[in-house]
């Protein structure tokens, strides 16, 4: 009878409905100032648990968290957690007056939700205004018990999480760019684990040390928590095996350096197969605006073999580490190298008919100055102020109740659900784009999406302004990137290069420079989903939008009922 009962339930597992395999992890997050000194200046900066970056989630494929986030700031605040899938858990995702009201200074809000079928590395964030400056941290999801990697186990793993540092409170940087229309200022530093290396003033005795030694392989996972610049990372003298992303396994493959978007992460193998020294690790900007301006300093950690001569040790004066090379910041080659590598280890299950094809543009707009403006409040080229938008919509966020909430409760004249499927003006959209194109509609508008319906979307870059590589992220949902290319999307020769095989797997795809990107899911997720630009001064002007998934049959289809401790507006 015994083995009966032992086969039934593994039956039952395998359909889906064995749910109690994981533990269940509890944590508190306290958002508060803290003093934190960088660059030879203390700031009063918000941060988690005192922590800068905040603390290391770690948890198993299966495992359930439940985090009381209790906001001690002076801003309002909610916390994203990168990449998870929320399966019918959106009031858990965190972006503001998306799928709650914010925490108020003062309140409190715990997330439940649990990771199903994800491995890898993802982070969690704030997601309201810039506080994300300074609250991140990384999120480690391993194999259940008893699972391994699909490659062989490290010896160790570290978490590299690449940040953005202004000399400035970041909340004031938006505040006076929102004022004035212009572009904010640029970050005065870039970050490894919090700090900037020995590049900068006052920062080197702080730099971040990761060991290794000779023989062993480490797995760097690799985040780029960076507030608006993508970010080429390498490590001297030694080759990265990349082998995961956003969570989902890749094929493996070797290179010198990798390039994340902000938002994206990525797993590499690092052998210690160097004579034992201490080596740089780097990341600068991979900056494709055309004369933007743009931070170009190098944040660098040390890479230090634990055999390593004795001057090498931190405190004696050593020789220096071994620098490593870095791509032009507006090497566009090597990143599109790179994105082209990527593929599933084996072959996927992509969707082939699609129900909703989509075709969405993205990029920047300029607003006439209102006439009610002074000049000081439009301070973008001639006189105007800084705009971004998806199919000519710049996304306005309500600011009463969230979006999940007047959808679950059916409230009317939050938003409409008119979002365009396709460009309302077809035009060269990488060509020379005529002035009166600049300007973007307002709006609230969502796109409905029928629970189960697959969908295709293809993201297509705009020179209006300028063109550049928009990292965009869909919450609540994997994708699969089928293809990427340059120059307009042309469904008559482009769709022949999809690969339907074996694409990756991702929560945020670079849309490359002046061109392309294709992307493929099925929408077995119902909410209210935002996907947006992840470099925060996009979404800050409007380049977003976001899906209406309706419930499907019966109660798993189904999003969950609202929380009790959800925060009122």
């Amino acid at each position: 009878m015994d083995s009966f009962k032992t086969i039934l339930f593994f039956l039952i597992c395998s359909t889906m409905l064995c749910w109690v395999t994981g533990e269940v992890q509890r944590h508190q997050f306290v958002i508060q100032a803290t003093p934190v000194k960088r660059l030879c200046n203390t700031h009063m900066a918000i941060t988690v648990n005192g922590m800068l970056p905040g603390p290391t989630l770690e948890v198993k494929n299966g495992d359930t968290l439940e985090i009381e986030v209790v906001n001690k700031a002076r801003y309002n605040a909610t916390i994203h957690w990168h990449g998870v899938r929320q399966m019918r858990t959106g009031w858990a995702d965190g972006p503001e007056f998306v799928t709650q009201c914010p925490i108020r200074p003062g309140g409190s809000y715990t997330y439940r939700f649990t990771i199903e079928g994800q491995e890898g590395t993802l982070w969690w964030h704030a997601h309201s205004s810039w506080l994300r400056a300074t609250v991140y941290g990384a999120l480690i999801i391993r194999p259940r018990e008893g699972e391994s990697y699909p490659f062989p186990k490290p010896k160790r793993e570290t978490a590299i999480v690449l940040g953005e540092w202004w000399d400035a409170n970041p909340i004031d940087v938006v505040r006076q760019a929102t004022m004035t229309g212009a572009a904010p200022n640029n970050s005065d530093a870039y970050t490894i684990n919090g700090q900037p290396g020995d590049l900068y003033k006052c920062s080197s005795k702080d730099t971040t040390i990761v060991p290794i030694d000779v023989g062993e392989t480490n797995l760097l996972r690799v985040i780029n928590a960076a507030l608006n610049q993508p970010l080429f990372f390498t490590v001297a003298n030694h080759k990265l095996t990349v082998v995961g992303a956003d969570a989902s396994y890749l094929k493996p493959f070797t290179t010198s350096v990798i390039m994340l978007g902000p938002g994206q992460t990525t797993d590499v193998l690092i052998q210690g197969n160097q004579l034992p020294a201490r080596y740089y690790m780097a990341a600068r900007a991979y900056q494709s605006a055309q004369n933007a301006p743009f931070d170009n300093t190098t944040t660098t950690a040390i890479l230090e073999y634990k055999s390593a001569p004795c001057p090498a040790k931190k405190g004696i004066n050593g020789p220096k580490p071994i620098m490593p090379s870095l791509p032009a910041y507006n090497d566009t080659n090597t990143v599109t190298a790179f994105s082209q590598s990527f593929r599933s280890p084996r072959k996927v299950e992509v969707p082939t008919e699609i129900d909703e094809s989509l075709f969405f543009t993205v990029g920047l707009g300029l607003n006439n100055c209102p006439p009610n403006f002074p000049s000081s409040r439009c301070q973008g080229p001639n006189g105007t102020r800084f705009t971004a938008s998806m199919n000519n919509v710049s996304f306005v966020l309500p600011q009463s109740i969230s979006l999940l909430q007047a959808h679950q409760h059916g409230i009317p004249g939050v938003f409409t659900t008119d979002f365009p499927g396709t460009p309302p003006l077809k035009f060269d959209y990488t060509g020379n784009v005529s002035q009166s194109l600049y300007q973007p509609v307002p709006g609230t508008k969502l796109y409905k999406l029928k629970y189960g319906s697959k969908v295709q979307i293809v993201l297509q870059d705009t020179s209006i302004v300028t063109p550049e590589n928009h990292p965009i992220h869909l919450h609540g949902y994997d994708f699969y990137i089928v293809a990427e290319g340059f120059g307009n999307f042309d469904p008559k020769t482009d769709t022949s290069k999809f690969n339907l095989v074996d694409p990756p797997q991702r929560n945020t795809v670079g849309v490359p420079v002046n061109g392309w990107a294709a992307i493929r899911f099925v929408a077995d997720n119902p909410g209210v989903w935002i996907m947006h630009c992840h470099l925060d001064v996009h979404i800050t002007w409007g380049l977003a939008m976001a899906f209406v998934v309706e419930n499907g049959l019966g109660e798993l289809q189904s999003l969950q009922a609202p929380p009790p401790d959800l925060p009122i507006c």
